[in-house]
């Protein structure tokens, strides 16, 4: 991808993808769903994961998985809450940005007069 993706959209990729899963995920599932939207590195997302628990958004247990311990990742009410207030301003956001790459067809015909 050729735009930069700042700390604050990768934050909400990260909830929204923790988010499918109510029991939670561990970190290399998240490092490869959220490559499916944009190239991140796990030394760039691990980070991100230990401020989203820092602020209270995420939480951690771990589990056992072939003899070793795998560390999940569950989303709080707080991090649903946050998640929540990205998904309306991504909307509003993308929606402005959609409008300026691809103007609305009656321009384009002359609908404007």
């Amino acid at each position: 991808m050729v735009f930069n993706t700042g700390a604050t959209l990768l934050e909400a990729i990260v909830l929204a993808v923790v988010s499918r899963d109510a029991e939670g995920t561990y970190g290399y599932k998240i490092t490869q769903d959220v490559r499916q939207a944009i190239d991140v590195s796990e030394s760039t997302l691990y980070p991100v994961l230990r401020r989203l628990q820092k602020d209270g958004c995420l939480v951690t247990y771990d589990r056992e998985c072939g003899g070793r311990n795998r560390r999940y990742y569950r989303i709080t009410e707080s991090g649903e809450r946050k998640l929540a207030d990205y998904r309306r301003e991504w909307q509003e956001y993308s929606a402005k940005v959609q409008e300026l790459f691809f103007p609305q067809r009656e321009a384009e015909e002359g609908g404007l007069e």
